[in-house]
């Protein structure tokens, strides 16, 4: 057969990362992005984009914490270069304060980032509403700079970036041999998965220069993020809410939370609001299907359903849905020689 044509749907972090999987493993496609929203307008542009993993309880923790590994190595090694700056990539250390220690003092995690280990007396006097936390070296990510990055990187390998709202995968047919879904959370109304749900996020961006380490309050819900630029502080978890709209009140509430755990944030200055939706499920969805309709067939890969912890593990998603987009083509490939004989 010709070279396949690969469609892959959603231009976040998990879209264009897959993109990029799939040029790599499979330099014969023809890769096309298609999306209704483009940096800096998509849900990834809102996250804060540090590498913490959270739990997916419907998914294996070793599949969970090789998909970590993966793209903590992956974003180290761009850390260690000149594309550093552009892509928005930097090592950064702190803490993850508890008020009461959890369960699991040591994380799956702890042994992929750097220099884990728990806190000492004299650090944990800077918290003193907290009993216990952890201190390690972990990246983050400036994610519309990083989503720019990997946009440049896919243009120069060839892909193709079209503006287009797909209503239905099936659409897609009579263009493209396989189609991925990426389309976060899009994919409740484009599949119809009702165990995808909103999470909504709010989240400021501050100019707070003297902040350089993180601070995150153990239940994930409070946060001090220092980025190349901004400081983001954060944040809300609202299960099933669809509003994009900031609210002042929270607004409010995560300022006064971040403060409580780092003082000096009461002189932060040019405070920005974002609001996204984390696509959120008991697991990722990430799995092959056939669809058919009149005799016709449609390859098609899903890779969604990350939640809060996308940037912690896009990497290592992305590769996996490469590998079955390799499948797909693998299988095609076999029918159309078998149509031959």
């Amino acid at each position: 057969m010709a070279a396949p044509k690969v469609a892959v749907v959603g231009a976040g972090v998990i879209g264009l990362s897959t993109a990029l999987c799939i040029t790599e493993a499979c330099p014969s496609c023809s890769v096309s992005v298609l999306s209704d929203q483009f940096s800096p307008n998509t849900t990834s542009d809102v996250a804060a984009g540090m590498l913490i993993p959270h739990t997916y309880p419907g998914t294996p923790i070793h599949v969970q914490k090789q998909w970590f590994k993966e793209t903590f190595t992956y974003l180290f090694a761009i850390s260690n270069s000149a594309e550093a700056p552009e892509a928005g990539i930097h090592l950064v250390s702190g803490w993850q304060v508890f008020k009461n220690p959890p369960k699991e003092e040591t994380p799956f995690w702890s042994d992929v980032v750097l220099g884990f280990r728990p806190m000492s007396e004299a650090e944990l006097q800077k918290f003193p509403r907290h009993q216990f936390g952890q201190a390690f070296t972990t990246l983050k990510c400036d994610c519309p700079s990083y989503l720019l990055w990997l946009e440049k990187r896919l243009k120069a390998t060839g892909v193709q970036m079209h503006t287009r709202k797909v209503e239905d995968l099936w659409d897609l047919h009579s263009e493209y041999n396989v189609v991925v879904n990426c389309a976060g959370i899009g994919a409740h109304q484009l599949v119809g998965d009702q165990e995808l749900f909103p999470i909504r996020g709010q989240v400021l961006e501050v100019h707070a220069p003297w902040v350089k380490n993180f601070i995150r309050d153990g239940d994930g819900f409070t946060y001090v993020y220092p980025g190349i630029q901004r400081v983001t502080l954060g944040g809300t978890r609202e299960k099933d809410i669809w509003s994009l709209s900031p609210d002042p009140g929270t607004t409010k509430d995560i300022f006064d939370r971040c403060c409580s755990l780092e003082p000096s944030l009461q002189k932060a200055q040019d405070v920005m609001v974002k609001v996204g939706l984390r696509p959120s499920r008991p697991s990722v969805r990430l799995q092959r299907e056939v669809f058919s309709q009149g005799g016709l067939k449609l390859a098609v890969v899903h890779n969604y359903g990350h939640g809060a912890g996308g940037f912690s593990v896009h990497r290592g998603t992305a590769k996996e849905a490469a590998r079955l987009v390799g499948e797909c083509i693998a299988a095609l490939q076999g029918s159309s020689s078998r149509a031959k004989l």
